[in-house]
């Protein structure tokens, strides 16, 4: 439906981070590639409470939702050991971002972020320029 490609969460959604309380999110096997730029970055960054209180459910749900965006291009999501969560969410164009930033079940969500589940956070929109990819080739047995 879009050319986009989802980097695993772990529990994690976009525009969101993995839980608190949740286990460590297994490494991704790469990062989204690059794409043909211009496009856009969401940088969500992000405290989280103590406990999940839901955001698990909501998470695995945004990130179900999120696919459908026409623009969509993926996600790449870290999180420190001390609890700073960064999630990069990559979309093609601006329309793309309004249409996910106003979609119902995400702006349920946003309130319940800042009701329930973040102590902080910021969000910066940016827009790519310049994009480039690399991935060591594989050695064959």
């Amino acid at each position: 439906m879009s050319d986009h490609r989802v980097a695993p969460a772990g529990g994690a959604s976009p525009g969101g981070t993995p839980s608190a309380s949740a286990p460590a999110p297994a490494l991704a096997s790469a990062p989204v590639p690059a794409h043909e730029p211009p496009y856009y970055a969401v940088v969500f960054t992000s405290v989280r409470t103590e406990g999940d209180n839901g955001y698990g459910e909501t998470a695995e749900r945004m990130e179900e939702l999120v696919k459908e965006i026409p623009g969509f291009l993926g996600v790449d999501m870290a999180r420190t050991p001390g609890g700073l969560g960064i999630t990069v969410s990559y979309f093609r164009d601006l329309d793309a971002i309004e249409e996910w930033r106003s979609h119902l079940e995400h702006r349920a969500a946003q309130q319940n972020g800042r009701a329930h589940w973040y102590e902080s956070y910021s969000l910066h929109v940016t827009k790519v320029e310049r994009s480039h990819s690399f991935e060591r080739a594989r050695e064959r047995d």
